[in-house]
């Protein structure tokens, strides 16, 4: 849809509100939206689906609702959204609808850090889309139950999924959807130690992520790639990709995202051993990740300052967030608790808790 016609569009939906011409209002969201969502428009679909609603309740004003503010650090309310829509759209018998909105629940729980409850959403979602034929629904079902599985730690079980996923998504012409896929296999690469494949997804995740206008996803493919060159050792190069994604994240509204580079780029400058400059990036990195939610990766930049106060002998302050480190990892069910804990008991020890 070209920008002139979208423009027409939402003077439509302008005039359909104003007029409380509900039907036609929801149609034409429904249209402008889908367009508006591929290209990262999350605050104008949000404006969107909210005039919408002004008519009345509606199961897809409702769903874009929550996809804009899921995708902008805001996900009890994205929740309390994409509740309403599986309501409606089961009262309808509207299993595509259905399927869509287990799956973007499971994606919330994923983002607050629950991935057992985010399992059993797509686990919900998967044979619905099965069920109805929806391909396209169950290839990305089928990516985020392997992203869930790589952040549990069964990275062989997460490439599995990915790996069926990857060919639907071809099949489908899913474009966006592809790039979506290989990032994540990427990740998943990364995630096994295994930086230069890593970078492999990511380079031919990365053109397709401009090519389709996704400006969020492509945010998200730089970040990555500024990981893998961190774990190849080249931080300078790891910062110029971190400092490509962060504006992009800014400008999208994505501050989930946003938190995570803030902490990769403190990583990066803790690397070259900067640390007080990479604790200036935790620090502004732990308000946004507290508000967003986000509790896997608040541990993940609690821990790194953690290991910086305890390079430098402030035990107090490194037990400090050590002990908010094992807490977090202990609701989320983090395969890294153990050795958290570990680690705070030879702190204590140090600081002279514990006795040798």
């Amino acid at each position: 849809m070209s920008a002139v016609t979208v423009a027409r569009w939402v003077e439509v939906h302008r005039l359909a509100v104003a007029g409380r011409e509900s039907a036609i209002a929801r149609e034409v969201e429904g249209r402008v939206a889908r367009v508006w969502l591929s290209r990262s428009r999350f605050a104008d679909v949000a404006a969107l689906a909210v005039a919408t609603l002004t008519l009345g309740p509606d199961a897809r004003s409702f769903w874009d609702l929550g996809f804009a503010q899921s995708s902008t650090g805001q996900p009890r309310p994205a929740l309390a959204n994409y509740e309403q829509a599986l309501h409606r759209y089961r009262a309808a018998g509207h299993r595509n609808g259905e399927a869509a909105t287990l799956n973007n629940i499971g994606l919330v729980y994923h983002g607050l850090g629950d991935r057992q409850q985010a399992l059993a959403y797509y686990q919900q979602a998967l044979p619905i889309s099965r069920e109805v034929g929806d391909r396209a629904s169950e290839a990305a079902t089928l990516t985020n139950i392997g992203l869930a599985h790589g952040d549990l730690g069964e990275r062989q079980q997460a490439l599995a999924y990915l790996q069926q996923a990857l060919p639907i998504r071809r099949e489908v012409g899913d474009r966006a959807g592809e790039a979506t896929t290989l990032t994540n296999i990427g990740l998943v690469y990364d995630m096994l130690g295994d930086p230069r494949q890593a970078l492999a997804y990511y380079r031919q995740a990365l053109p397709i992520r401009r090519a389709v206008g996704d400006r969020a996803g492509e945010a998200v493919t730089l970040a990555n790639i500024g990981a893998a060159h961190d774990g190849l050792g080249d931080r300078q190069r790891a910062l110029a990709y971190y400092r490509q994604a962060l504006p992009i994240q800014r400008a999208v509204g994505d501050r989930a995202g946003e938190a995570v580079t803030l902490t990769n780029i403190g990583a990066a400058h803790d690397g070259l051993g900067d640390r007080q400059r990479a604790l200036a990036y935790y620090r502004q990195a732990l308000p946004i990740q507290r508000a967003v939610g986000d509790r896997a990766v608040e541990a993940t930049t609690r821990y790194n300052i953690a290991m910086i106060h305890w390079a430098e002998r402030n035990l107090d302050q490194a037990v400090d967030e050590l002990e908010i480190v094992v807490d977090l990892h202990r609701q989320i069910g983090d395969p890294e608790l153990e050795s958290d804990i570990a680690e705070l008991e030879q702190v204590r020890r140090e600081r002279g808790d514990i006795g040798e």
